[in-house]
């Protein structure tokens, strides 16, 4: 039979674990805005580039990135903040917008930029994409926070599926 200290040790050796595991993957919410700073980042750079190559580039990591995003809230995040919330306003505000960002996505994704056109799609990508996280983390995420969702839970099975999908959008390409 174990003694005590050693059960104690055990204990505060798992606990320890749980702590760093945790402490690995961040929050849903930790995760999404993460996302959102990278893509935010990456439509600066596409404005301030002149080379076709390098908004090609640009474009291709915008659209990979929005696209996994996308699909890993419409999966996971956006159910559970829907059943949590009761809602019936944001989560499918939220979704008309994703299709409206996927529907600019199709428009450049693959696409030689080709001049004006090109780069003002994706402005009006850029334009709705900041107005989609602006709603998010202003709205959503605060609420998400509030309705006791395990969002450390939540971090993990997004993060899991995240990882799926870029290993997938990098085998295609």
């Amino acid at each position: 039979m174990p003694s005590s200290t050693t059960a104690a040790s055990s204990r505060k050796t798992t606990a320890r674990r749980t702590t760093t595991a945790r402490t690995k993957t961040p929050d849903a919410v930790a995760l999404l805005r993460a996302d959102h700073k990278e893509v935010s980042e990456l439509f600066e750079q596409f404005e301030k580039s002149r080379s076709s190559a390098k908004k090609q580039q640009l474009v291709a990591q915008i659209c990979t990135a929005l696209t996994v995003h996308a699909q890993i809230e419409e999966e996971i995040f956006y159910p559970e903040v829907q059943a949590a919330l009761k809602d019936k306003e944001l989560v499918p505000e939220a979704r008309v917008e994703h299709q409206s960002i996927k529907d600019l996505i199709a428009a450049v994704q693959g696409v030689e930029p080709d001049g004006e056109d090109y780069d003002a799609k994706v402005k009006v990508m850029s334009e709705w994409v900041k107005h989609h996280v602006k709603e998010e983390q202003n709205e959503m995420f605060p609420k998400a926070k509030k309705a006791g969702l395990d969002l450390a839970e939540l971090g993990e099975r997004l993060q899991q599926r995240k990882d799926e999908l870029m290993a997938e959008q990098q085998q295609t390409h």
